[in-house]
C-alpha cells in the first residue's frame, strides 16, 4: 500500500500533463492515513498549500482541523486527506476541466489504494466529479450517496464558512457526525 501511494506521489511531482505545472511551487498529492476508514477530498490547492507541499493547511485546513476534532475526536493524521487538483491554479482561480481530467486518475488511484469507509468531498468540484452531476453543493449535502463501495457524504468547503455564509459551519458539522456514525456503526 505504501509502496503503491508513493509511486503515485512520485508520478504527480513528475507530472506535465496540463499547464498548472507553469505556475506551481511543488504539487500537493495528498497527507494522512493509508489505511484511513475517511477521506477527505478538496478542490485544489491553495498558495500555503502550494508552498507546503501538504493540502488543507491553510486557513480551510485549520478550520477542517478544528471541527474533525470537535466533532470526531480525530486528528487530521488519522483521515486521508486529498484534492481532485494536485496543483494550484494562478490566482486561486476555479480548475479548468481539462485540469481536473489530467489529474482524474491520480485522484480515483488515490481512492482505490486508501480505500475508506466514508469519503467526504468538500465543495462543487469533488462533489461534481465524484457523483458525475453538475447539481451543486448546496443540493447535493445532507443526503449520503454510494461510491465504489464507500459511503460519500458531500458537505461545504471551508472556505464558504469562512466566507461567513450562514448555516454552513453547522451544516458541516451535521455532515461530519454522520460520517462519525458510519465510521462507528
Amino acid at each position: 500500500m505504501y509502496k503503491k501511494i508513493n509511486l503515485i506521489s512520485k508520478e504527480v511531482s513528475e507530472c506535465t500533463k496540463c499547464s498548472l505545472v507553469k505556475h506551481r511551487k511543488q504539487p500537493v498529492f495528498g497527507t494522512g492515513s493509508v489505511n484511513a476508514d475517511l477521506m477527505f477530498v478538496g478542490e485544489a490547492p491553495g498558495a500555503e498549500e502550494d508552498r507546503l507541499g501538504v493540502p488543507f493547511v491553510g486557513r480551510s485546513g485549520k478550520l477542517l482541523d478544528n471541527l474533525l476534532l470537535e466533532e470526531m475526536n480525530m486528528d487530521r493524521s488519522e483521515c486521508y486527506i486529498a484534492n481532485v487538483v494536485k496543483c494550484r491554479p494562478p490566482g486561486n482561480r476555479d480548475p479548468k476541466l481539462e485540469e481536473i481530467e489530467s489529474c482524474r486518475p491520480f485522484l480515483e488511484t488515490q481512492l482505490e489504494i486508501i480505500k475508506p469507509r466514508v469519503i467526504i468531498t468538500l465543495g462543487n468540484f469533488s462533489t461534481r466529479l465524484l457523483l458525475n452531476t453538475k447539481i451543486g453543493i448546496t443540493k447535493l449535502r445532507g443526503e449520503v450517496y454510494e461510491y465504489l463501495g464507500c459511503t460519500l457524504i458531500p458537505t461545504f468547503h471551508p472556505a464558504a464558512a469562512l466566507r461567513g455564509r450562514v448555516g454552513v459551519i453547522e451544516n458541516m458539522r451535521t455532515d461530519l457526525r454522520k460520517a462519525k456514525e458510519i465510521i462507528n456503526g
